[in-house]
This record gives C-alpha cells, sequence and structure tokens, in this order.
C-alpha cells in the first residue's frame, strides 16, 4: 500500500459507507434516547404521578351530579401537565447534550463533506436498472455504464438513500425492541 486516493477508494464499498452512516445515525439515536431518559427527574415523576391520580379521579365521576367535580379535576391535571411540560423543556435544555449534538453533527458534516469530496469524480455503485425504477436516471452519475447497462450511482445520492435508510432500520428496530 503506497496510500494513494485509489487505495482508500477501493477499501471504501459502498456498504463500507452504509454501515458508516449507520453508526452516525445510531449515535444521533442513542443521544436522543439517553437524553429523554435522563431528562426525567424526581418532580417530573411526581406531577406525572399526579396527574394520573388526578385523571383516575374525573373518570370515577361519572354521574351527572359530579360532572363539575370531573372537570376541575380535568382543568387541574391540563395545567399540572403544562407545569410537566415546562419542566421537561427546562431539562431539555441541557447543556452536556446540547454539546454531544453539536460535536455529532460537526463529525456527520466533516464525514460527509469527505467522502463528497474523495468520491466527487467517481461512482460509488453500479445497480442494475430493474432495481432503481422509476429513478434510475436520478441517481445515476454519468448514466449507465457501456458494458452492463447497470446504473452508476453517484455519492450524493448514494449518501441521502444510506441516511434514509439507516434512520428508517434504527427507528423499526428501536420500536421492535421498545428501548
Amino acid at each position: 500500500m503506497d496510500g494513494t486516493l485509489g487505495d482508500v477508494r477501493s477499501h471504501l464499498s459502498p456498504s463500507t459507507i452504509l454501515l458508516i452512516v449507520l453508526a452516525l445515525q445510531l449515535l444521533d439515536v442513542l443521544f436522543e434516547k439517553l437524553k429523554k431518559r435522563g431528562s426525567t427527574s424526581s418532580e417530573e415523576i411526581k406531577l406525572r404521578q399526579e396527574i394520573n391520580q388526578l385523571l383516575k379521579e374525573a373518570n370515577s365521576l361519572s354521574t351527572p351530579s359530579t360532572f363539575a367535580q370531573a372537570a376541575k379535576l380535568r382543568r387541574v391535571a391540563i395545567a399540572k401537565e403544562k407545569e410537566l411540560k415546562k419542566k421537561r423543556e427546562e431539562n431539555n435544555n441541557d447543556k452536556k447534550w446540547s454539546l454531544y449534538e453539536k460535536v455529532l453533527l460537526a463529525s456527520k458534516a466533516l464525514l460527509y463533506t469527505g467522502l463528497c469530496w474523495q468520491f466527487w469524480s467517481t461512482p460509488v455503485a453500479a445497480v442494475p436498472p430493474h432495481i432503481l425504477q422509476p429513478f434510475g436516471r436520478l441517481l445515476a452519475w454519468r448514466g449507465t455504464d457501456a458494458s452492463n447497462g447497470y446504473y452508476m450511482v453517484g455519492i450524493i445520492p448514494w449518501l441521502v438513500l444510506t441516511s434514509r435508510v439507516s434512520k428508517f432500520l434504527l427507528q423499526k428496530l428501536f420500536k421492535f425492541i421498545s428501548f
């Protein structure tokens, strides 16, 4: 290995780029989940319990004579939900998480820029035309390869595609796991 650009390009296959983008998206989702999980304080838990108790009491008062009392309990519960929402917004502005998010965003931008710079003049993947129907021409880098008729996919459409696919896969995975 002499460290030339051609050597680097030969080691970065489309699947490797997909795995890199998937790892970045996974970090993004994990930071978001940890941020939400870490923001629950004892005050928020206490407020949530009070809201649930008020709503249970309001639901138990189902006769016409107790309608006013049930409505009053529901209004108190709504007020407490607003207070809970305000506390969560205050906790979400935590500086530590915002720093992590900024670093992750900067690393994504640098990686995507570097990949675009590296693969700008060459296609990333050759894909059969039937797979990309009806968007083959949109994703094609310089049309089709004359030798086999495959579409040559450029780096920018490949990054867009892999980031969307990885977000979709991670959403489905975390719904399945219910993390």
